[in-house]
């Protein structure tokens, strides 16, 4: 059935907003997916996007298949600098649902930390903005919310959606060959002084991460991010667009959700890649399960999760529903454990934010001084990588993912880039690592250089 012939079945009406509920019948699984595609088309003509999408992935904790917002009403943009306080004063005045990003850079607000190395995007340390348009996917249903001074734009907006072909128009894009900021031999000298921490205590873990790059780049973000969904189809897919600057984001980690007053962190430490031979695929998957040095890390951060929740939980709430349990996605196998907690119904969603940020999979353990050692060994100023994009309700609940299988792109720049890292332990050899890096870019660099 084509969406302009869609009953709208019940208005909700107040003063600030017109709320659209859609009749469970009308659409099947075909038309969601072709809406899908046409939304997503459709929204390239605004500045401020936000576009989350399952990909249909089974999991626990779901509230949508997929989210788009679009075009700001309010918006605010900062540095590190009093950063959370920002947030926490828009996302009380605005009371309403906001979408954006928190970069690991904001690391700077919570500690006593520095970020001087090169950055090639330059992404702002922090964006949020309150859309003008929102539609919410779940199942056959399809929500749209409209503030109450675009309402007019509904019926317009639905038949130019329809309209819409299914893919973008496809652009001219440069020839890329991605360029490796740290060199192969420089990053065994640096993941050996990593070591020599570890192995004199200074820290027990550290994510450490290296940036590839390619200068005067012209790219189609949607066309681009479109083939890197198509490859990896993660739970927590993200297309974001701030102006000129993109994130086009593969990403099968959660950080952090909140559903009214359970907090639910996800954190994945433990890698492994894919056969497409079904035994041989089965076997990575339960040696991966059975690693003791994947299982170490992982366990490591979820002491670190448990410990950052502590600090909003109620006493005795914070618990570990899932431990090193294997999830599979379409290139790789990922060890992930679920740490939850309970916080009061007047805590505030920042503060939660706050205090776990940045996520425990992307620092290290003791996470302070994984985070001062991180900055010196690394290139690269992380930015949005390994940072998180998410939203907040009217009614304070959240979700974030983390960043990571991502490509960043800055077109008035021509600059873009994706990051990979892992985690180094005491048990952790360089080579190996340098070799699970290349399994976690293979999708980035197929999309760009082929």
């Amino acid at each position: 059935m084509s969406i302009n012939s869609l009953i709208l079945n019940k208005f909700v009406i107040n003063s600030y907003k017109i709320v659209v509920l859609r009749n469970k019948s009308v659409y099947n699984k075909e038309d969601i997916a072709a809406f899908k595609c046409k939304l997503l088309v459709w929204s390239q003509q605004f500045d401020d996007v936000v576009w989350l999408d399952s990909n249909n992935y089974t999991q626990q904790y779901s509230s949508y298949d997929a989210v788009l917002a679009v075009d700001a009403f309010t918006a605010i943009q900062t540095d590190y600098q009093e950063a959370f306080n920002t947030l926490d004063e828009y996302q009380k005045s605005t009371k309403d649902w906001i979408f954006g990003y928190l970069t690991y850079d904001l690391k700077n607000d919570t500690e006593a930390l520095q970020s001087r190395n090169f950055d090639g995007l330059g992404f702002p340390d922090l964006y949020f903005f309150q859309p003008k348009k929102l539609f919410l996917i779940k199942g056959n249903t399809v929500e749209t919310q409209y503030l109450k001074a675009v309402e007019d734009e509904l019926e317009k907006d639905l038949l130019a959606i329809e309209d819409q072909k299914e893919n973008p128009t496809t652009s001219e894009t440069s020839t890329l060959k991605m360029k490796q900021r740290i060199p192969e031999k420089a990053y065994y000298d640096k993941l050996n002084t990593l070591l020599t921490h570890i192995h004199r205590g200074d820290i027990y873990e550290a994510n450490f991460c290296q940036e590839f790059y390619a200068e005067n780049a012209t790219i189609n973000p949607l066309e681009t991010y479109l083939k890197l969904n198509a490859i990896s189809k993660p739970p927590f897919a993200t297309f974001l667009k701030s102006g000129d600057k993109f994130l086009l984001s593969a990403t099968p980690e959660r950080y952090l959700k909140k559903e009214g007053t359970k907090i639910i962190s996800q954190p994945i430490k433990g890698t492994s890649k894919r056969e497409q031979d079904s035994t041989k695929d089965e076997a990575l998957k339960n040696a991966l399960g059975s690693d003791e040095k994947e299982r170490s890390e992982n366990i490591m951060i979820v002491d670190l999760v448990r410990n950052d929740l502590s600090h909003t939980a109620r006493r005795g709430s914070v618990k570990v529903e899932e431990l090193c349990k294997i999830y599979s996605f379409e290139q790789v196998h990922q060890m992930i454990s679920t740490v939850v907690s309970e916080v009061e119904e007047t805590t505030s969603p920042i503060k939660i934010l706050q205090t776990t940020f940045p996520m425990g999979s992307m620092t290290g353990v003791p996470k302070i001084s994984a985070l001062t050692i991180i900055e010196k060994l690394e290139e690269t100023k992380r930015g949005l990588y390994s940072g998180a994009v998410g939203y907040i309700t009217p009614d304070g609940d959240f979700d974030f993912n983390v960043v990571i299988r991502s490509i960043l792109y800055n077109t008035t720049k021509k600059y873009v880039s994706y990051s990979v890292g892992g985690a180094i332990t005491a048990k952790s050899n360089p080579q190996k690592e340098y070799e699970e890096c290349g399994i976690k870019a293979k999708a980035m660099r197929d999309v760009l250089e082929n």
